[in-house]
């Protein structure tokens, strides 16, 4: 296909890289120039040519000029040859064009694709075609293989003409295998060993399960940056004297890996020793400074403490107004006491203010969504705290992937530019998920969620669900500046159907929509209103029963019949005593038998879940405050969070409560890639009105997800049936269903562990611990005979009432209302899957109660938006 290749590209450069001798065409002479003649050009006009020129029309044939006006031809890069000659009083100017740029082609790039080098190379279409141009790209792509890992990539440029003078461009590379990193070693290093350093710097081993990183591919750049790595890990371990004496690359004998060798000093272990902070401004004062420094003296030495110690006193001069500071720390070491005193320097620095703030790499999403969130604006004073602050909550929107912000010179010594860079990544999603997990069985997921809507912030999320346990459709939309104010507005409307019949022997469906509206109350703290109209209809499970009477006319025995007939929470026929004659398993019924339901009055065993059996209009009214002083929005090490809620039904409806709820967190980082927190929460909740009593969709659960080694509802009131033998020795204790609680608290305790498992694989690891309880009912939902008030029954087993458990055996049922302590502690495993994220609870149960239900292994699915 292609006629001219690599030969003629170079005769191509060379020749623009020469003209016809000038001082040779043009000779000495006094007679002036008559005009000027262009020959040659195809595109470029004349009077373009002769603006290039030294020399016009009546100067006259001077040799200096005409040679500098030959190489300011070639100096415009749009000239392969130019040449001058006398013609008689004419001066008649020769010229070749360069060919223009059709296409810019590359070939035999597998590694990288077309995009990426094309963002690299200057060579575009309809550019200029030079050698010197091209030569510099072949130079540039190199330098991405080279970043890639290999190092015996090679280039080669091509080019095929194409008639008006154009050129298709070609870049023939030949990219060869990856060069990785066969081993790194190190030299003097006694405290730790090479594994440990190898953890600390980004360059790894190259090792077959790492084909999803880059990090094993030999990187000069990666190089020098792993060199600071340990430095900055040697000086927090108290080595104030380390440093890296080389750091050599060599390639293996069959050029396909490198051995890095890091030469390296140690020195002496030094601990910190006199801390004083010195200044000279009339607000502060060095000794209320000093009290915020939480170094001390005999503590081991940390280079990171002194630039912790100089944002806290940065901070601390802001918030007595000096927005501009100085902070100069001068470190002392002493080699023989091995201690290190610091000076912090305090003095009011120049007044520097920010000229413009330049927001780069947000392709989606609009400048003024991003500016929104910043704490400054052009023309303030330059603060470092506000723009860390900036920074943090321009991370917390979850658009972008990475968030920077640099600073460089303005037009002016006060000025300065901000550069806030910003990486996009993905805010939409659509998803359909099938599954099973331990506690929703099979699970089909389909959702569609936007949580940037066309680069506004918007959120919209439409989700439908199913599980064995729960079905429910949800759409939510959220405006983050509703009428462009600092007002948050949203819309809700859901439809949710849940299963609990194996835990608490009723099902419910909900149907309602809701609305919310939040503001910021200062820059840490936040306040939602919210108000949601629903219908609730509860369903406890239709089971007929064949029971008999005893003297008081009440039934203590039962034989269940069938538990397959279908509900019927609007016909109360089923919820009533009925006469039948008909015999069962052919046997006719004796005189006094009766086939009832399980909610029917004369039922002794009645639950008092059957008393929330009824469909009602909740009419709610809420507020959620949240105060939030993480130092990082998606992986803190520090700070805390709190929130309170409260929620009043009964504007309206027919349900009358008081819901508060209170959570709390702290957040603590303990050394690279070990982070630990501490969460607290609580609730309660109240009727009032004309409501004497929470129906049980509105109660308390704990278990399952929420309280890890309970099972779903495991933990809390329920009722208990206690199994005694003929002495009157508990033999068992039988669960029944659970009722859910008033009150409840919960303390939780988790800490990240390393796996030492590739980072790309996407598993974490923690270690938890889980205490608490759920309980407290109204005495109204501890009665279980209604028509005698009793809150205990007697009865006497049957054959086959309970599994392996024989008849005749004295027997009690009873509500359990113990709010104890329960607790587990346990391994959490999340694995981003390609098939979306897995959770795996470990669980062992370190205090319960009897009657309650365990689980040692969970694992779930969850679905991201």
């Amino acid at each position: 296909m292609r006629k001219v290749l690599a030969a003629a590209f170079m005769a191509t450069s060379a020749l623009a890289l020469t003209g016809t001798p000038v001082l040779e065409a043009v000779a000495q002479s006094s007679e002036t120039i008559r005009q000027i003649r262009i020959e040659g050009n195809q595109r470029i006009e004349d009077r373009t040519v002769q603006s290039y020129l030294l020399v016009s029309p009546g100067d006259t044939f001077d040799p200096s000029r005409i040679d500098l006006s030959l190489k300011t031809l070639f100096a415009t890069g749009l000239f392969a040859d130019a040449s001058f000659e006398k013609a008689g009083p004419d001066l008649v100017v020769r010229v070749v064009e360069n060919p223009i740029i059709n296409r810019v082609l590359f070939e035999g790039n597998r590694a990288l694709d077309d995009d990426k080098l094309r963002e690299e190379v200057q060579a575009a279409p309809r550019g200029i075609f030079t050698a010197a141009r091209v030569q510099a790209d072949v130079q540039r792509i190199l330098e991405l293989y080279r970043q890639s890992g290999r190092f015996s990539a090679t280039v080669e440029p091509q080019y095929k003409p194409l008639d008006q003078n154009r050129v298709d461009l070609v870049f023939v590379v030949t990219e060869g295998p990856v060069t990785g990193v066969r081993a790194i070693n190190f030299i003097g290093n006694d405290e730790f060993t090479d594994r440990r350093l190898r953890s600390e710097v980004v360059t790894k081993q190259s090792r077959w399960w790492r084909f999803f990183s880059s990090n094993d591919n030999y990187d000069p750049g990666r190089l020098e940056y792993d060199r600071e790595l340990l430095r900055q890990f040697y000086q927090n371990r108290g080595y104030y004297d380390f440093r890296v004496i080389s750091a050599v690359a060599d390639l293996t004998p069959d050029r396909e890996d490198f051995y890095i060798t890091y030469t390296i000093e140690e020195g002496e272990q030094y601990t910190f020793g006199d801390v004083q902070v010195e200044t000279a401004l009339d607000k502060l004062s060095s000794e209320g400074l000093r009290r915020a420094i939480a170094i001390q003296d005999g503590d081991l030495f940390r280079g990171d403490q002194i630039e912790d110690t100089i944002d806290t006193l940065t901070y601390a001069a802001g918030i007595a107004g000096y927005a501009f500071v100085d902070i100069n720390p001068r470190l002392e070491a002493d080699p023989e006491t091995r201690k290190v005193n610091v000076t912090f320097a305090i003095d009011e620095g120049p007044r520097v203010y920010i000229e413009r703030i330049n927001i780069v790499g947000n392709t989606s999403t609009l400048d003024r969504v991003i500016r929104r969130e910043l704490r400054v604006a052009e023309g303030d004073a330059f603060n470092r705290v506000l723009l860390d602050r900036s920074r943090n909550r321009v991370r917390a929107l979850g658009y972008f992937e990475e968030v920077e912000i640099t600073e460089r010179a303005g037009t002016r010594p006060d000025r300065t530019v901000v550069d806030l860079e910003v990486k996009e990544q993905a805010t939409g999603e659509l998803s359909f998920a099938a599954g099973f997990s331990s506690v929703d069985a099979f699970l089909i997921d389909l959702s569609v969620s936007q949580r940037n809507l066309r680069g506004r912030g918007q959120t919209l999320i439409a989700r439908v669900s199913a599980s064995d346990r729960q079905q429910f459709v949800d759409f939510r939309f959220q405006e983050p500046r509703f009428l462009d104010r600092n007002l948050s507005a949203g819309l809700e409307l859901f439809s949710t159907r849940s299963d609990f019949l194996d835990v608490s022997d009723f099902e419910s469906e909900t149907i309602g929509a809701g609305v919310s509206f939040g503001f910021p109350v200062t820059d840490n703290t936040g306040l939602q209103l919210r108000y949601r109209l629903q219908s609730d209809e509860i369903n406890v499970e239709d089971t007929q029963l064949v029971i008999f009477e005893d003297g008081g006319g009440l039934a203590t025995e039962e034989i269940l019949i069938d538990r397959n007939i279908p509900a019927t929470p609007d016909d109360p026929s089923d919820d009533t005593a009925v006469q039948v004659p008909i015999p069962i398993d052919r046997t006719p019924l004796p005189d006094g038998t009766i086939i009832v339901d399980q909610c029917s009055p004369l039922y002794a065993f009645r639950s008092t879940i059957c008393n929330s059996e009824r469909s009602d209009i909740t009419s709610l009214i809420g507020y959620s405050f949240n105060w939030d002083r993480r130092n990082d929005p998606i992986a803190p090490t520090g700070g805390f969070d709190l929130s309170i809620s409260q929620d009043f039904a009964g504007f309206g409806g027919d349900v009358q409560y008081v819901r508060t709820e209170l959570t709390g967190a702290a957040y603590r980082g303990i050394f690279k890639g070990v982070r630990a927190s501490v969460r607290l929460s609580g609730g309660v909740i109240e009727p009032w009105g004309d409501d004497d009593s929470i129906r049980i969709n509105n109660r308390f659960f704990r278990g399952g997800s929420s309280f890890r080694g309970f099972d779903v509802a495991g933990l809390g009131p329920r009722v208990v049936d206690v199994i005694a033998d003929t002495e009157g020795n508990v033999i068992d204790v039988i669960a029944q269903n659970s009722l859910g609680g008033k009150v409840y608290y919960q303390g939780t305790g988790e800490i990240t562990i390393p796996n030492y498992l590739p980072e790309e694989y996407g598993i974490r690891t923690k270690l938890f611990v889980e205490a608490g309880s759920v309980g407290i009912l109204d005495d109204s939902d501890l009665v279980l005979n209604e028509t005698t008030g009793e809150t205990e029954i007697f009865f006497t087993t049957r054959a086959g009432q309970f599994n392996n458990i024989p008849g005749g055996l004295p027997a009690s049922r009873t509500i359990r209302d113990a709010l104890g302590l329960r607790a587990s502690a346990g391994l959490s495993v999340g694995w981003d899957s390609p098939f979306g994220p897995i959770q795996f609870d470990f669980s062992q149960i370190l205090r319960k109660e009897e009657y309650d239900r365990t689980e040692t292994f969970r694992f779930s699915t969850s679905t991201r938006f």
